[in-house]
């Protein structure tokens, strides 16, 4: 399968201030990729990278093969962009905006500009700036599938809007890339949306990614567990995340290992002594994200 984004010992830092070390990911042909973190783990950051805006101190990033801060004109024209805010021009009337992009972009389909803002409850004659900022999303969201780009790349594309919104973003996208097989780099904090939306997630920590699987994996094979432990010190080990002490000796902690091993790891952790554990029922997405990066 052809790598749409391939980014390879990516480092970036401001000032003396470390975003990550050593970054490496990449973005198949036909998925849709979630990138989810706490903010300052670098989402935003990896989006400037990649679109070109900001240089890394070190490391390659590559788009369709090109470097990205070395991306020709007709690569641009395969890549649709959607900032945090929906950055647009407020004062342009929705067919002045058309009149306006459409120029740029040779394989522009007006059908889905149209039938996008059909769904808006305004007047032909309304701008853009006297909109709701969910109608405004909606426009900015037709702009950008009407360029037709190969390869979208959204950055926290839910802000501000409300649950009707959010779902009709979430169903276009998700309709979009199966109809079309073009592939979607995304940020969001709504972990809720991504779960319906994406394929594939790269997890962020502050210095890196914790982990990259696919959704169906995660969501399969992370569990958490709480138990009885003794003692102030919580159980360390490279296989437990986001331990945490509840009330009296009970602790939460996350992992992918089953329930046999667990109950192993932590009876050699407590000196041979055993450690019943109990497992949560199905974890959501939003579950999993909080126990590997912890509630704070």
């Amino acid at each position: 399968m052809t790598n749409i984004i391939e980014c390879e010992h990516l480092c970036h830092a401001y000032g003396k201030r470390v975003i990550y070390e050593d970054l490496n990911f990449t973005v198949p042909q036909g998925r849709i990729m979630g990138l989810l973190g706490k903010n300052g783990t670098g989402k935003t950051t990896t989006i400037n990278i990649l679109n070109g805006y900001l240089k890394p101190l070190s490391g390659r990033c590559t788009l369709f093969g090109e470097d990205c801060n070395r991306l020709s004109p007709h690569t641009k024209q395969r890549i649709g962009l959607l900032l945090e805010g929906h950055v647009q021009y407020n004062f342009m009337r929705m067919d002045q905006l058309e009149k306006f992009y459409k120029p740029f972009y040779p394989h522009w389909n007006s059908d889905i500009y149209h039938t996008l803002i059909s769904k808006l409850k305004v007047s032909p004659r309304q701008t853009i700036g006297s909109m709701s900022n969910g109608q405004r999303s909606q426009v900015a969201l037709g702009v950008v599938l009407a360029q037709e780009p190969e390869l979208l790349i959204l950055d926290d594309f839910s802000l501000g809007l409300d649950p009707g919104y959010r779902r009709l973003f979430t169903d276009i996208l998700r309709e979009y890339t199966t109809a079309t097989a073009k592939t979607i780099f995304l940020t969001s904090h709504i972990i809720q949306d991504m779960e319906r939306l994406i394929d594939d997630c790269i997890i962020m920590g502050y210095g890196g990614i914790i982990m990259q699987k696919s959704v169906k994996e995660l969501m399969s094979q992370c569990h958490r567990y709480s138990f009885e432990w003794e003692g102030d010190a919580l159980p360390q080990a490279s296989e437990l995340y986001a331990s945490e002490r509840l009330l009296d000796n009970r602790v939460e902690s996350y992992s992918f290992l089953e329930e046999a091993d667990m109950q192993s790891l932590l009876s050699s952790l407590a000196g041979g002594r055993t450690i019943a554990t109990r497992k949560s029922p199905a974890l959501t997405l939003e579950d999993i994200f909080i126990g590997l990066t912890g509630k704070y």
